[in-house]
């Protein structure tokens, strides 16, 4: 039986580092505005899907839904002896890129089990515009696996975050839009896992078109 909230080590950390980082830099540097937090679950396990633009995303996305959430990370980081351990804690989970579809879905589904909010980018990786245009089904699937909602969430600006030839954060508004819950699918045929993933696409792009 999956637990109703992440371990406690997870919870302590995440708010450590987002009242003494994330934050201050979302709102003070970043101008953060932050709409819909009222439809994020306060307790039990589930899938955030989102856009991605920038590397920023992961932690302003978790700071704007006021709960940790867990992203797969490189295996190559998990090797580190104290890093491993603070990442582990944090909620990130290792992924093998030589066999990354298996080993990601495992190990999402084992920290939904642990009680943790989940991170997928729908299109897995970052396009410039921020949109989502190819989105794949791997959140889908880890929901209707797991029997989870999906919670569709918006970073508008953060592709500007980074410029080329930068060193330092550009100093750009940052705006996060949180939709409603998504059902997961109820079979895991592939008809039904693209009809909620464009469904979840879908959502994102009209929150992206609203803009600041």
């Amino acid at each position: 039986m999956a637990r109703e909230r992440e371990p406690l080590i997870g919870l302590t950390l995440y708010h450590l580092f987002k009242w003494s980082i994330v934050s201050p830099m979302l709102h003070g540097y970043f101008q953060g505005r932050i709409y819909g937090a009222e439809q994020v679950p306060r307790l039990g396990p589930f899938v955030l899907v989102s856009n991605h633009a920038s590397d920023f995303d992961p932690v302003l996305a978790s700071s704007a839904v006021r709960r940790p959430v867990a992203y797969m990370a490189k295996q190559e980081l998990f090797q580190v002896p104290v890093l491993a351990t603070l990442i582990r804690w944090y909620g990130a989970y290792p992924v093998n890129r030589g066999a990354a579809d298996r080993s990601a879905i495992r190990a999402a589904l084992n920290s939904l089990e642990q009680g943790w909010a989940t991170g997928v980018f729908l299109q897995g990786t970052r396009t410039p515009d921020g949109r989502v245009s190819d989105p794949k089904p791997g959140a889908a699937l880890i929901a209707q696996k797991a029997q989870v909602p999906l919670l569709p969430i918006c970073l508008w600006g953060t592709e500007a975050i980074v410029s080329k030839g930068k060193y330092l954060p550009k100093r750009t508004p940052v705006t996060i839009r949180i939709g409603a819950l998504i059902p997961p699918p109820k079979a895991g045929d592939r008809a039904e896992l693209m009809a909620v993933t464009q469904r979840c696409a879908d959502e994102i792009n009209a929150l992206h078109e609203l803009g600041r």
